[in-house]
């Protein structure tokens, strides 16, 4: 991904699904970055989106996010307004120690952690 970045400067749309991804080395290379299409790989950790200051769209569905505290780096993306994470365990349960819990509702908790999120898996965010 470095590569990608430091050649190509101003890219500000990449797709990379389905591509057996396992971390973001590098990201933050490509800083003009507006959408981020990573869906279907086996991402789990996402402290290098931090440093995406332009980031609005981030599509994250089906990775192995695990833990509803990842959630916090993309806070820092001021920006996110897009964001589906829908397939990934955190829609389940906040973190893989925790049993299921009737009351646990993701979408709630992803918008206390990112409260400037418009959408939420195409769904408007205000909606639970």
């Amino acid at each position: 991904i470095r590569d990608l970045g430091t050649s190509l400067s101003h890219l500000c749309v990449l797709w990379m699904t389905c591509c057996g991804l396992s971390d973001l080395d590098g990201i933050s290379s490509c800083s003009s970055l507006k959408e981020l299409y990573i869906a279907y790989n086996n991402i789990s950790e996402l402290s290098q989106l931090t440093w995406l200051d332009h980031l609005e769209v981030l599509d994250l569905e089906g990775n192995n996010i695990e833990d509803i505290d990842q959630m916090q780096y993309l806070r820092l993306c001021c920006k996110l307004s897009h964001l589906t994470v829908e397939g990934n365990l955190i829609c389940l349960k906040p973190n893989p120690e925790s049993a299921e819990e009737p009351s646990y509702n993701y979408r709630v908790e992803v918008k206390k952690i990112i409260p400037h999120l418009k959408y939420l898996d195409k769904i408007p965010a205000s909606q639970t």
